[in-house]
């Protein structure tokens, strides 16, 4: 009887072990957070986990230094991946083609990628340095204005992505060089039968072609800008003052510096929601661009 039920529903019985993995180890940590998020827990307070509905949400959103941690959140992220989209775009069409070394160009370009994070963040970090760092000293060779870069309010967020830009660009360059080799050649060949100009094929073939690619590269590179944390927290720790605190270093702070568990486990939530939300948004955006 158990045989004939298994061949029944085998389709239902081998994902099974998956899906109950999934749900225990994805959805009970949102589940578990969001009623976290509903309680007043905070170790610094001596409160326990006791229910006290959306008082955490009001307090968040009444919060200034949140408000201005999704702002920088969204400066940074804009910041880096929109040069990271157009130089990663621009650099894939200048290498589609073929030149000796090809394969070591676009093995060199895959270092950054493969370097730990903390890693970049203390190398960038003594490049910055304002009175010995090599970036300054050039710009003071090139008689050039030498900024404060992390140290400074003003600088701090452009510095850091910066160093985001240096890492992931070669990500876009991979993927828009995978969506250019997949291109159909007989388009292009039609078009130079037409007689049109290399820029006209460019912005009226290439890249309508390979809008779908970029899409892509830029929601994956959307998700990823908007939870960095580990290079913003080894370079300035959200520093100077609250220059560079983005939103997971906001609520990482209210967790392990202050102990207010509640507080950012609502804080959570909310990130949890802009990011879905933003993701949802570029998604609808690819569909309409395939359209």
């Amino acid at each position: 009887m158990m045989r004939n039920f298994l061949d029944r529903h085998v389709r239902w019985v081998f994902p099974l072990p998956a899906l109950c993995f999934v749900l225990v180890m994805m959805a009970f940590p949102l589940l578990y957070t969001g009623w976290i998020s509903l309680t007043g827990w905070s170790l610094s307070a001596g409160t326990p986990a006791d229910f006290i509905g959306l008082k955490n949400y009001l307090a968040l959103f009444q919060d200034e230094r949140f408000r201005l941690s999704v702002i920088r959140t969204f400066y940074f992220t804009v910041l880096a991946m929109a040069v990271e989209v157009v130089a990663g775009v621009a650099i894939a069409l200048l290498l589609d083609r073929d030149y000796p070394g090809k394969r070591v160009v676009n093995a060199i370009m895959l270092l950054p990628m493969m370097a730990t994070p903390v890693a970049i963040a203390m190398v960038w970090l003594f490049m910055y340095e304002p009175s010995a760092g090599v970036v300054n000293y050039v710009l003071r060779r090139l008689h050039s204005p030498t900024p404060l870069w992390i140290a400074g309010p003003n600088s701090a967020i452009p510095a850091l992505a910066l160093v985001d830009i240096w890492e992931w660009t070669p990500m876009i360059i991979l993927i828009a060089l995978a969506g250019l080799s997949g291109l159909p050649g007989e388009v292009f060949e039609a078009a130079e039968v037409d007689g049109a100009s290399r820029w006209r094929v460019l912005w009226q073939v290439t890249l309508p072609m390979l809008m779908p690619t970029i899409t892509i590269a830029a929601l994956l590179r959307l998700i990823d800008a908007l939870k960095t944390f580990d290079i913003i927290y080894a370079m300035t720790g959200g520093g100077p003052g609250y220059a560079s605190e983005t939103l997971n270093i906001y609520t990482y702070q209210q967790a392990f510096s202050y102990f207010s568990f509640g507080f950012a486990s609502a804080a959570l939530v909310a990130f949890f929601a802009l990011v879905l939300g933003m993701s949802l948004i570029m998604t609808t955006t690819r569909k309409v661009v395939e359209l």
